[in-house]
Parts: C-alpha cells; sequence; structure tokens
C-alpha cells in the first residue's frame, strides 16, 4: 500500500467510523461518537503524523475554549424557549393563530413555515419544529405528518439560524472567507429551493389539490420570508432569518386574515398514518389583542437587542468587539487576556501559536437572550419564583451538548493541523488537505454537482448545520482550492447541505417525534423527508451551475 493511499484511508476513515457508529441501528449518542473519533484522530496525529504532543495538547485545550461559543448559544436558546412556555406566551400565540383562518393550508404556513422561519432566526438548534409541531397538532393536524412538515419546511432559515451562527461561525475556523458573499450566495440557492420545498411539505398534510388552489397564498408567504432574507444576505450574515421570518409572519397572518390568495373553501386534513389514532382537536380560548402584543413582546425585544448591537453604523458593535487590552497575565501552561469587551483569550496554549477565545458580549447568548429573560420575567406573574428553576433546566439540558460538541471541535482542530515543523513525519499535508487532494483529483470540477451532500451527512450525524460546518467546512475550501472552484461557492453549498440536512437528523427527528408523541415512527419520517432533502441538493447544484455560467468571474 502507498503511502499517499495509507495517508487517505487514515484521514477519512475517522468520518466514515462516525456516520456508521452514529447511523446503524442502535447507533451510538454523538456525546460519545464524537469523543471516541476524537480520540482516534489524537492516536493517528501522534503516532502517523507524528505532531508533537505539545501541539495535538494545544488543540485540545483550545477546543475547550471554542465550545464554550456554541454551547452558550444553545443554552440561551433553550432558556428563551422555556420562558415563553412558562409565562404563557406560547399558548396566546397558538390561540390567536388559531383564529387568523380556518384554512388547513393557511394554518399550516404561518406556524409550520413563518413562526419556525423567525424561531429559526432567532434559537436553531433543532427548536422550531419542535415548537411549530405540537402547536399544529393541537390545532387538529395529524401529528406524524406534522413532524414530516416541521422537518421539511425547517431548512431554508437554518444556514441564518440561532443569528447566523452556521454561518460566521461554522465558518470561523477557516482563512480568507468573504462571509458576506458567502452568505449571499447561500441565500440564493435557499431561495430557489424555497420555490418547491414548502410545497412538498405541504402535500404531506393536505391533498396535492388544496395545496394548487391555494398557491396564490402559499407563495406570497413564501416571499414574506425569503424577500427581506435575500435582501439582508447580501449586507448582514446574521439577520437573514430572523428579520425574515418575523416580516413573513406578520404579512402570512395579515394575507390569511384578508383571505388573499386563498381558496373560500377547503377540505378538512384526515390523518390516514395512524386510522385508530383519534386527532384530538384542543379548544383554545380567544384572546385579546392586548395579551398578544404581551405574549410577542419577548420576540420584540429579543430583536430589538440583536439589531442594535449587530447593526455596523451602531457603535455597540465595534465596543463589544474591542480588542483593547484589560488584564494580561500567564497561566503557566498559557497566557490569558481579558479585553475592554469582556473577550477571553488563551493564547500560546504549551508555548505554541495555537489559541482560542470567547467573546462574553458579542456571542449572542447574554444579549440578547438572557438579557432578555432577566427583563421580561417582571412582566409575567406566571414566571414569579419559577425564573432560577428555568437557568437550572436549561443549563442542565446543555451537558451532554458540551461533550458532543468539545468532541466535534478536536476532530476539526486536529484534522486541520499540519504536521509540525522541524519534526519527521509521513506526510506534509494535514489530513483535511489530504481528503482534498482525492476528491478534487478524482472529481474536478464535477464536485460542486454533490458538494452539498457531504454537508447534509454532517448534519444528520452531527444534528447542527454548524457542527457540520465546522468538521467540513475546511474540506470543502481544500477541495475548491485544489480543482480552482470559487470557494465561496463551494462553502455556500456546504452550508447549504447542512441546512438540508436537518431534514433527515436523527436528533431533530426524535426531538420533534418525542413532542408529539410520535416515538414509534422515527423510521417512517426519515424515510418520508429522505426525498426532499435529496431534491434539495439537486436544486442548490442546478443553481450554482447556471450561476457560474452566467457570473463566471462572481461564481
Amino acid at each position: 500500500m502507498t503511502g499517499s493511499v495509507l495517508q487517505f484511508i487514515l484521514s477519512v476513515f475517522p468520518i466514515l467510523l462516525l456516520i456508521y457508529l452514529m447511523a446503524k441501528r442502535n447507533g451510538l449518542p454523538s456525546y460519545i461518537a464524537l469523543p471516541a473519533i476524537a480520540v482516534l484522530i489524537i492516536l493517528i496525529q501522534v503516532f502517523y503524523w507524528s505532531n508533537s504532543n505539545l501541539a495535538v495538547g494545544a488543540s485540545v485545550v483550545a477546543s475547550i475554549v471554542a465550545t464554550l461559543t456554541p454551547v452558550t448559544i444553545i443554552f440561551a436558546a433553550i432558556l428563551f424557549n422555556r420562558f415563553i412556555e412558562v409565562s404563557g406566551s406560547i399558548n396566546v400565540i397558538k390561540s390567536w393563530l388559531a383564529t387568523v383562518s380556518p384554512n388547513p393550508v393557511a394554518q399550516l404556513m404561518i406556524i409550520g413555515w413563518a413562526f419556525a422561519f423567525m424561531i429559526e432566526g432567532a434559537s436553531g438548534f433543532g427548536t422550531p419544529a419542535a415548537i411549530a409541531a405540537p402547536l399544529l397538532v393541537s390545532l387538529g393536524f395529524p401529528a406524524v405528518r406534522v413532524c414530516i412538515l416541521t422537518l421539511i419546511m425547517n431548512s431554508v432559515p437554518v444556514s441564518f439560524g440561532a443569528v447566523g451562527t452556521p454561518t460566521w461561525y461554522g465558518f470561523s475556523q477557516l482563512h480568507d472567507v468573504n462571509f458576506i458573499e458567502l452568505g449571499s450566495k447561500t441565500a440564493i440557492m435557499h431561495g430557489f429551493a424555497s420555490l418547491v420545498i414548502p410545497a412538498i411539505a405541504l402535500m404531506f398534510v393536505v391533498k396535492p389539490k388544496e395545496v394548487f388552489r391555494n398557491f396564490g397564498f402559499i407563495l406570497l408567504s413564501i416571499a414574506a420570508c425569503v424577500v427581506p432574507y435575500l435582501v439582508l444576505s447580501f449586507f448582514n450574515d446574521e439577520f437573514p432569518s430572523l428579520v425574515g421570518g418575523a416580516i413573513g409572519m406578520l404579512l402570512s397572518v395579515w394575507f390569511a386574515k384578508y383571505g388573499i390568495g386563498l381558496a373560500k373553501s377547503y377540505e378538512p386534513v384526515v390523518d390516514d398514518t395512524n386510522p385508530e389514532q383519534k386527532i384530538r382537536i384542543e379548544k383554545l380560548p380567544s384572546v385579546t389583542g392586548s395579551q398578544v402584543a404581551k405574549a410577542l413582546a419577548p420576540f420584540a425585544l429579543l430583536i430589538g437587542l440583536l439589531i442594535v448591537t449587530r447593526v455596523q453604523q451602531l457603535p455597540f458593535k465595534t465596543l463589544m468587539n474591542s480588542q483593547a487590552e484589560w488584564l494580561n497575565f500567564n497561566l503557566g501552561f498559557a497566557d490569558f487576556k481579558i479585553t475592554q469587551s469582556l473577550t477571553f483569550v488563551l493564547g500560546n496554549i504549551f508555548g505554541t501559536s495555537i489559541s482560542d477565545s470567547y467573546k462574553l458580549l458579542y456571542v449572542p447568548s447574554l444579549i440578547p437572550f438572557v438579557v432578555t429573560v432577566l427583563i421580561m420575567q417582571f412582566f409575567y406573574a406566571e414566571c414569579r419564583g419559577k425564573i432560577v428553576g428555568i437557568f437550572q433546566s436549561s443549563a442542565s439540558a446543555v451537558k451532554l451538548t458540551y461533550v458532543a460538541l468539545f468532541g466535534a471541535f478536536v476532530m476539526v482542530k486536529l484534522m486541520m493541523l499540519a504536521p509540525t515543523a522541524g519534526v519527521p513525519s509521513n506526510t506534509t499535508s494535514s489530513m483535511v488537505q489530504v481528503i482534498g487532494q482525492v476528491f478534487s483529483s478524482s472529481m474536478g470540477s464535477s464536485w460542486l454537482l454533490v458538494a452539498s451532500y457531504l454537508g447534509s451527512v454532517g448534519a444528520f450525524f452531527s444534528g447542527s448545520n454548524t457542527v457540520s460546518n465546522l468538521t467540513f467546512g475546511s474540506i470543502q475550501q481544500s477541495i475548491a482550492q485544489q480543482i480552482g472552484a470559487n470557494q465561496t461557492t463551494v462553502l455556500a453549498l456546504q452550508s447549504v447541505g447542512g441546512a438540508m440536512g436537518n431534514m433527515v437528523c436523527l436528533n431533530n427527528i426524535i426531538a420533534v417525534a418525542s413532542v408529539t408523541n410520535c416515538l414509534s415512527y422515527e423510521g417512517y419520517i426519515l424515510k418520508r423527508t429522505f426525498a426532499p432533502m435529496v431534491i434539495y441538493g439537486i436544486i442548490a447544484a442546478i443553481v450554482s451551475q447556471v450561476a457560474i455560467l452566467l457570473f463566471p468571474g462572481l461564481w
């Protein structure tokens, strides 16, 4: 076996083993599989790549710090969603949306599409489907089919979910990336997919003829979310889904209230997936305008804080990213620095150039989520005496998530680690570069046709577009460089793939099945969401190829 073949096998084997361990029958959870693969890669790095123990150890320590960013965002998202549940805001919103229109298509688009779009932009990490699905079931829709619909619809906004975390943080380990160009290309591909995907999702719940009869409203609801989403993506990589979803939900409600684009009659929805199960329609109380305003207030404050702290023209974004030093001291194994913006930096770990940091004020966790909850608790009597419990349960919910993400970061950092200078090694390339060299030489420019599916594989086994981008972004960048393709185009395909992979992600399927009491239907759901995911990838490939032909200098 030649050295180059062995290098490729050792580079790709951990990824294939990870996919197998998590996708097989009774597969391992991510908090076991990812750390296990990380240990395997450590051994490969030390014994074959001959990297110094100091470089490998520094990468592991840096991963402890790097993991804080996604974990604190997930914690804050869970905190916010538990708060709006305890405060009763969700029940009010549910009652309000149910009275807007009795048309099933309108209700599915408002809750399953627009409302979930906004929730994805604010929190992400699988929460939109888990929140939207129970709302739709309580309105009388079939639980299993609702699971399928919400999973399929929660794809377009995902690349900019959790205030853009999959984009600005998912590719943060890469160098020389134009994030605005990357984001806009990602949004364009999603935009074209949005013309097809929501309609496919609807057909799992209502008859195709109902989709065609109400297609005017469907297009208006899609455009209400996607147009501002597309426009914002050319200027910002944090707000497209959040602002697009907020605008889209309000406009969708207005369209539905006045019957714009809706058929005057409709057929009732029948649950043919489980004929023995009776559809329980919850009788919802009527709500007043003031109750609706109060229920939406946490979302309004959340969006307001995000805008104020993220708009480039205002001073807060610069202040929250200031690198002006406040404290600096040596920990023995590394230098520790705190900036005036409360950025915590661990540098020169074990005497190497490896470092990492955590931006306490800028990472979308403390601001806006935690601050929003702390402020809004005083306006809801339902939360009195419960806020500490909400914090504790939210923190408890992310313990295993930290373990899983820590394993992912160790895996990614070590796969990107080049052999230590001056130390004899079997190769001069990192594991990522080796994989990129093989894929680029074997597929060439044809790689763009399948690039999105690598992203979907990442989301499938990790449950996160962010982790998929962290895991495979460097491989995609390496392939782009070696085949001479535009790297933002390839990375956009990776990001789109990570988003569409949410449809088939086992974590998301289990989560949404759990909240709708459909835990025996995971396999059924996975089979139905697989085909839309494949169609999504075909659309992304076609859009990228057409764009390359029309705008060769840009794409």
